[in-house]
């Protein structure tokens, strides 16, 4: 169940009394609009971005990536972020009682509902009874909400990739037992500016979470900060798709209770490997157009990250490789913060 503002949400007078196969674009819509989230929303707009490096923090953090999900304990972390979110979204949720915080890169409807789950199967733990703290970031403004609002949309397959996973996401959590305080909702139009062009893209592609406090901020990653396994965990997120044993879920990648990144391995085709050869031939602006959901949207080292996958890809063709024995690859904390491969 979701509350905003300490208050079960939908009230009895809100206009979320629809048919079912509206639920989802009309609860998300009526959230969006009350005054508490548009509060909080122009609130977290003003905050400055924190870019974050590796040499710039000497906090003991954990970063993930697209698909990728980790539950962080305070006492061993004292941060957690994500970023390059453009139709994703990456979303938060902390007990406030124990101030365990799970967070999330969601990059399709199709994995919300394992997703949550997973995410909650820590932060719950001898806990079931746990107030909540939600907290959702990214997936700009790719559809005409003022159309789904108006009716004249179709929920089942609207335009755009944002709109239905941020429906289902709080469709997801409003028919959950849990309950959800959702606190931050910079989504959608709320997340929604006009580049140089004219076009829309996201004020914040990520945010950074005090898990101590609960405290989250606009935050950008460079590359140095997006670790450990950067290149293998970007190849996850493509391979995912046909790796049979990742159907629906979130990809596993860090430990919480060891505090250390057991990154699960995932296996590729042959196909996948042709086809990224082809794709490595095309011209910077069409790899734009046919490898990404929000092309006008992408940060400038897009392209850049695509080419050192392929390149990976190229040069080791069998997953096998990199997972031997389908074991998984594992990092642990060194004294000043970064990450030694273990095996």
């Amino acid at each position: 169940m979701i509350y905003v503002d300490g208050v079960p949400f939908p009230y009895e007078n809100s206009s979320s009394s629809f048919p079912s196969s509206s639920q989802g674009s009309s609860l998300l819509l009526d959230v969006m609009t009350h005054p508490v989230i548009i509060s909080a929303s122009d609130s977290f707009k003003n905050l400055e971005e924190q870019r974050v490096t590796e040499s710039s923090t000497k906090d003991r953090y954990v970063y993930i990536f697209q698909r990728e999900y980790a539950v962080v304990n305070p006492a061993l972390v004292e941060f957690v972020g994500m970023d390059e979110a453009t139709t994703c979204v990456g979303l938060v949720i902390r007990n406030r009682r124990s101030g365990v915080t799970s967070i999330a890169h969601m990059d399709s409807p199709k994995v919300v509902d394992l997703g949550i789950r997973q995410m909650l199967s820590l932060v719950l733990e001898d806990d079931s009874d746990a107030e909540l703290d939600v907290h959702m970031v990214g997936g700009y403004e790719d559809v005409d909400l003022k159309k789904i609002a108006n009716g004249s949309g179709d929920y089942a397959k609207p335009e755009g990739y944002s709109f239905p996973l941020c429906c289902k996401l709080v469709e997801t959590l409003q028919k959950r037992r849990e309950n959800f305080h959702i606190q931050t909702l910079f989504i959608l139009g709320h997340n929604t500016k006009l580049d140089a062009q004219g076009n829309t893209c996201p004020i914040f592609n990520g945010f950074l979470v005090n898990t101590s406090s609960g405290d989250i901020v606009p935050a950008s990653f460079n590359r140095s900060s997006r670790c450990p396994d950067e290149l293998v965990r970007r190849i996850r997120v493509s391979a995912s798709f046909d790796d049979p044993s990742w159907r629906g879920k979130l990809l596993d990648t860090y430990d919480t209770k060891t505090d250390r990144f057991i990154i699960a391995p995932c296996s590729w085709t042959m196909r996948l490997v042709e086809y990224v050869w082809e794709l490595n031939r095309l011209p910077d602006e069409e790899i734009l157009v046919n490898c990404s959901t929000s092309p006008s949207a992408e940060g400038p080292d897009f392209i850049d990250n695509e080419r050192r996958i392929w390149k990976y890809l190229l040069k080791y063709p069998e997953w096998s490789k990199t997972f031997p024995k389908r074991q998984p690859r594992v990092f642990e904390r060194t004294a000043n913060g970064s990450w030694n491969s273990v095996f």
